[in-house]
């Protein structure tokens, strides 16, 4: 305010006018939008046939959780890969909270949300809550896999609520451990690291690892008491395909970061319209697909095939071929769909060594897709759609729901102002501090030093800034101006 319009005000008067501005805004107060959220339920699903919400409360008629799966997520996860990568983050509301999200592939290799939760912390009750109705609405798929970082609630909040499924955890979760508990932040540790959690091969992964552990002493027991299944492609029981990390979720997450500090009634709806455009988009850029896989698997297809044709085919049958890759061969069998390489298998998409088999052969590359990957697979995802929820004047509510004044929860308030930033997790890098003075990184604004210039208005309140500028008068001055 003092620099755009030079008015001197406190700046607990600026907050206190923000807030009313807001309010007026956000669909009322904090208090306001919980008292409103049960009618913008009702509303969600009456326009979203089929969408399943589950609103929990506690004594008193108090918030506890919140559960949003529309029936678009349901209808599209049925033709996408069965690896759900789960994530929660902090909302920064008056009342705080926290976000749950799952989250999967989509066959162009994009987002595709599954379902929002929101509870008051990442604890053991409120994950297994979280993912209980996900496993009520999308059932258990004997393939599935969840993806995770090392959160100990959400490991016994799979293993409680799905003891059958594979529980692998985020690469660059583990990495970020790794750096912290052998104090090891190095460029070797990092790159050693992720190409041993990525190879395919057995072989491949026993030559990565010895490097790995000589590299860092002692990360050998640690890593094995994690367990090599968890963490690397080549040791896992299910297939992840190409989700190694919780990558996924953390961009949604980062999508989210400025409409996390809305009230509860207002942070839903823009879930809402986010999501809503989210499916126009992507539904738009599958009905103008005209190639048999999806758009991201085509480029990918393309670039195997052009380092196919550097590759000599040796036939052995009908079915086996032993496929030379400059120094190296590998043994494909088109009968089993196999390749010692495991790309083949474990992304169920054609490898270079197959692709250069298809090359010498009557075989299609397309038949040996997954049909995860396919045009029809990408155009069905999206078919569902996710519909506008009209004004607030146009609601029209069951008296028993209009008449159900739902509180907000039990939170401790805090001195002092709300944390915006979150926290860095073990082993991340600090974020460097920007001054709200100068606008420069580095420092902040109690240790700032620049220089910086007045407003006019306060210019014209310094003093001598209007003193008139003394004229020379004596013939001695007169002469020494002339001389200047």
């Amino acid at each position: 305010m003092k620099h755009k319009f030079g008015v001197d005000i406190s700046y607990s008067v600026a907050w206190r006018g923000r807030e009313c501005a807001y309010d007026n805004l956000r669909l009322g107060t904090p208090e306001q939008s919980y008292k409103l959220l049960p009618g913008y339920l009702h509303m969600l699903m009456d326009t979203n046939p089929g969408s399943v919400v589950n609103l929990e409360v506690s004594d008193g008629n108090k918030f506890q959780y919140l559960f949003i799966a529309f029936a678009a997520f349901i209808h599209g996860f049925s033709y996408c890969r069965p690896v759900i990568s789960i994530d929660a983050t902090h909302l920064k509301g008056k009342y705080r909270g926290v976000l749950f999200t799952a989250v999967c592939h989509d066959a162009n290799q994009q987002i595709f949300p599954l379902a929002f939760g929101v509870g008051d912390s990442e604890n053991d009750a409120s994950w297994s809550w979280f993912l209980g109705r996900v496993k009520s609405v999308f059932g258990v798929n004997p393939a599935l896999v969840i993806v995770s970082d090392r959160h100990r609630s959400i490991n016994n909040a799979v293993q409680e609520v799905f003891p059958q499924a594979f529980h692998g955890i985020c690469m660059y979760h583990l990495l970020n451990n790794l750096k912290t508990k052998f104090q090891n932040k190095t460029k070797e540790l990092e790159q050693h690291h992720i190409r041993t959690a990525k190879t395919y091969n057995l072989q491949d992964f026993h030559v990565l690892f010895y490097t790995l552990c000589s590299a860092v002493p002692r990360v050998k027991e640690y890593l094995e008491a994690v367990g090599l299944d968890r963490w690397t492609r080549s040791h896992a029981p299910s297939r992840r395909y190409n989700i190694m990390t919780t990558n996924i979720s953390e961009s949604l997450n980062a999508v989210l970061v400025k409409v996390r500090k809305l009230p509860i009634t207002a942070f839903v709806n823009e879930i809402r319209l986010l999501c809503q455009k989210w499916f126009h988009e992507h539904r738009t850029k599958a009905a103008g697909c005209t190639t048999m896989m999806s758009k991201d698997v085509e480029t990918k297809l393309e670039e195997r095939k052009y380092r196919a044709q550097a590759m000599g085919v040796i036939c052995a049958d009908q079915y086996t071929f032993d496929v030379i890759d400059g120094d190296r061969n590998y043994c494909v069998d088109m009968a089993l769909w196999t390749c010692t390489c495991r790309k083949f298998q474990l992304d169920q998409l054609p490898c270079n060594h197959v692709l250069a088999v298809v090359r010498k052969t009557s075989y299609q590359a397309y038949d040996l897709c997954s049909l995860y990957y396919t045009r029809e697979f990408w155009h069905e995802t999206y078919r569902g759609v996710i519909s506008p929820i009209p004004h607030i004047s146009s609601w029209t509510i069951p008296q028993q729901i209009s008449e159900f004044e739902l509180q907000p929860p039990d939170v401790r308030t805090v001195a002092g102002r709300r944390r915006k930033q979150r926290l860095p997790s073990i082993g991340e890098e600090l974020p460097t501090p920007k001054c709200s003075r100068c606008k420069e990184r580095g420092h902040n604004r109690a240790t700032c030093q620049n220089p910086i210039a007045l407003h006019p208005a306060d210019e014209a309140k310094c003093p001598g800034s209007n003193l008139p500028t003394r004229q020379p008068t004596h013939p001695s001055d007169q002469q020494s101006m002339q001389q200047l």
